[in-house]
């Protein structure tokens, strides 16, 4: 899945429920796990103190006594670019380097008991380096909706087979789906996977119950994109609004079931390394106008795949390592691409070579990693392949705007008005186009300033869905619904939405160059940092103490409460990066846990490992709860991580190292931390304002936050999130960003955060 923005997702939150989180109805987690906060018992600092943990892996440099506004030195006209990919390589072999050592043995593990079992141990490592802390599962909490649940896939690895499944997503009407009817669509919807009539039965049962059903749906986007290039981004927030205008191989229906796509068949060889595909005859490729400009054909995922490694935007990346010699085109250690385990046998054949035994490989094939693009469309727009690939250059109109992409998906785009609209008029020319239920689809603009714009669209029955948030709840409260007069619309229609797998992270930038917006407008989100105040801050988040105790006073209840409700807030959170459900053993299965061997039985889950490798190297987190989602464990709906009294043992340590550097941190002498501030959206900027407090309690005035404020979801975007480079973010707390699963392997997650990995460049390391 690509790199989610949660900073920007919480706006849209606030607008609407996603078409995930309205999927089904399930409650996720459990109310005693929520009831019992990190710090208690067992979990208390008392028996865990910062003394007890790994030694600092403090990289300080000398600090100069400057007090020239580091925005005006650290410019783009002084960026050192020729030594930042060595820095880049220090910084992170200084803080992840345990880690890295970890993950490489899991990823040489073949058994995927022990493979399991390895990379929690690994990312044991990584979430004691303090880098983040985890949020959130993107679930969208309490919410009302007109959506029949199940009408689109829910599988949880990727994105844009959900996205193009907009075009069988079922809405009625008339008014919200009460509790009780989502239950009863759901169990319909169970009695009929694996027939390949759920779609179509829980039609029947709309009509059953006189409903009827809209043919077009209106929701929202907050993040202007970046490009249309739906091969040249690892952001969900251009992807997502990019992937209903193509299609893959293969799809997944609503029953989760993958189905011929654009490719007719396949074929995978004895040994697991060779996929075939035969590609779909008649398939057009067409402008946004629907002028035919070709046909589809098996060279145009040949030209895809390449494409995405050429503009190093880090798609190809989720696949390196997979696809042969993929890798090595992409970092250049081959040039020839016809090396690369992709090839087209004929017009309608295609070829895959694995370099090893991937079965969750055609999970990737609905995903934009594996899209295909028309390679004569493409050079039509002045692409090139290879060295020969700049997108700068003035002939380039590839992906600059709707109207230069090519088509072959269930949609057109009829229209994009800037922060205004995208719309969506259904493909004549797709190859299922007779089985396209929604004709047009929009999405408006939503930028946060309004709490109650979500609300509001609603209620006039411009949008679908939407979260009952602090802001909506009240209003809610006070409508009347249609079932029951005396009921009103919480009472009615509100339900919970399940788990997700996203997870969203608040990190920290660990190498900060930026103090203004280098990627766009250095003249925004300027901040007030002195040089040296920049030279200290780098200095206490180069400190692993410093930043395990900036991750343990980081109070996500009060952040979660302010914009979902009290009563929502713990079904927001998750504890891990991997969610600790998201693998489970198949057979008993022995790791190193802390320096001893440790047997697991068969059916064990990933986040049980994962604890006890937290637990053994002495932190305090909570990661896993035995008890969470009714018996079954899980890692969401509970405060793992919150530990004010562990966050001044490890402040106190981190004083006491950084004092040996010749660092003083005190209350006359803070550090001082920048975070990026939602001024114009009053629910997050309250929430916002919560965090600060949290951090100000726990640090008695020797380390100070900065709110700098965003005046706008753009400009915000630009300091935490559009940044191609870890140089140019420009915050040093919370970069909100996440990620979701392309299949249904650890490795999905964790190959984002190894060296020149896709989160990596919102620590401030590598990127370009």
């Amino acid at each position: 899945m690509k790199k989610v923005n949660k900073a920007l997702a919480l706006v849209l939150a606030a607008a609407m429920m996603t078409v995930t989180a309205c999927g089904n109805g399930e409650s996720g987690g459990s109310s005693d796990a929520a009831s019992t906060p990190s710090g208690s018992e067992s979990e208390s600092s008392s028996e865990v103190s910062a003394s007890e943990s790994e030694p600092s892996d403090s990289g300080a440099t000398e600090i100069v006594v400057d007090n020239t506004p580091a925005a005006e030195v650290n410019t783009l006209e002084n960026f050192d670019a020729a030594n930042y990919g060595p820095e880049s390589d220090e910084v992170y072999d200084l803080i992840l380097g345990d880690f890295y050592a970890l993950y490489q043995e899991a990823l040489a593990e073949v058994d995927p008991s022990a493979r399991m079992g390895k990379m929690a141990v690994a990312e044991a490592k990584f979430l004691e380096a303090g880098l983040g802390v985890p949020m959130q599962n993107n679930t969208g909490g309490s919410g009302i909706s007109k959506v029949i649940p199940r009408s689109v896939p829910t599988v949880t690895w990727g994105f844009d087979q959900t996205y193009r499944g907009y075009k069988n997503l079922l809405v009625v009407n008339e008014r919200p789906l009460t509790p009780d009817e989502r239950a009863e669509a759901t169990s319909l919807w169970s009695s009929k996977v694996g027939t390949g009539e759920a779609w179509q039965a829980l039609v029947d049962w709309a009509t059953e119950k006189e409903l009827t059903l809209n043919d077009n749906i209106t929701l929202t986007y907050s993040t202007t994109p970046q490009t249309w290039d739906m091969l040249g981004t690892a952001q969900a927030a251009s992807g997502e609004v990019i992937s209903p205008t193509w299609d893959g191989l293969l799809t997944y229906d609503n029953e989760n079931i993958q189905q011929p796509g654009l490719a007719e068949s396949y074929e995978v060889s004895e040994d697991g390394l060779t996929y075939t595909f035969h590609i779909r005859k008649g398939v057009k490729w067409v402008t946004s106008q629907g002028t035919e400009v070709g046909e589809v054909k098996a060279d145009d995922w040949v030209a895809g795949l390449q494409h995405a490694c050429d503009t190093k935007a880090g798609l190809a990346d989720l696949i390196y390592g997979t696809v042969k010699n993929l890798q090595q085109y992409g970092t250049g250690e081959i040039s020839d691409f016809s090396q690369v385990g992709v090839k087209a046998l004929d017009d309608y054949t295609l070829e895959y070579t694995l370099e090893t035994n991937a079965p969750w490989f055609l999970t990737l094939t609905g995903y934009s990693a594996l899209a295909p693009l028309s390679r004569d469309y493409y050079t039509s727009q002045g692409g090139k392949f290879g060295a020969e690939f700049d997108s700068a250059d003035s002939g380039y109109l590839y992906g600059t705007d709707p109207e230069h992409i090519a088509y072959c998906g269930p949609y057109l785009i009829s229209n994009y008005t800037y922060q205004n609209t995208i719309s969506y008029a259904a493909n004549p020319a797709y190859w299922d186009a007779e089985n396209v239920h929604n004709k047009t689809i929009t999405r408006r603009y939503a930028d946060g300033t309004d709490p109650l714009f979500g609300w509001n669209n609603f209620l006039d029955g411009t949008f679908y869905s939407v979260t009952v948030s602090s802001a909506v709840r009240p209003l809610a409260e006070q409508q009347a619904s249609e079932i029951d007069p005396e009921k009103n619309y919480v009472e009615a229609y509100s339900y919970s939405s399940h788990e997700s797998t996203t997870a969203i992270m608040n990190w920290t930038n660990v190498n900060r160059y930026a103090h203004s917006n280098l990627y766009n407008d250095a003249s925004a989100m300027v901040s007030k940092k002195t040089v040296t105040d920049a030279q200290r801050t780098k200095a206490a988040m180069r400190n692993q103490n410093f930043r395990m105790a900036l991750a343990l006073s980081y109070d996500r209840f009060a952040y979660m409460s302010v914009i979902y409700g009290e009563e929502n807030a713990y079904g927001q959170m998750t504890n891990s990066y991997v969610p600790g459900n998201f693998v489970t053993a198949t057979k008993e299965f022995t790791v190193d846990i802390a320096g001893t061997a440790t047997t697991f039985p068969a059916g064990t889950q990933y986040g049980e490992v994962l604890q006890a490798a937290i637990t053994a190297d002495g932190y305090p987190m909570k990661v896993w709860d035995p008890t969470g989602a009714d018996g079954a464990g899980s890692s969401f709906s509970f405060d793992g991580w919150y530990n004010p009294e562990a966050a001044g043992e490890y402040l106190a340590k981190a004083v006491e190292e950084l004092a040996a550097e010749g660092i003083e941190i005190s209350a006359e002498n803070p550090i001082y931390l920048d975070m990026p501030y939602d001024d114009f959206d009053t629910t997050v900027s309250a929430a916002q304002n919560a965090v600060k407090q949290s951090y100000d309690a726990a640090f008695g005035g020797m380390v100070i936050v900065n709110l700098v404020a965003k005046g706008d979801s753009d400009t915000g975007s630009d300091a935490a999130y559009n940044p191609t480079a870890g140089y140019m973010m420009n915050y040093d707390l919370g970069g909100l960003t996440g990620w979701g699963p392309d299949y249904g392997d650890a490795q999905t997650y964790l190959d984002t955060v190894i060296p020149n990995g896709y989160e990596c460049i919102t620590w401030g390391i590598y990127g370009s």
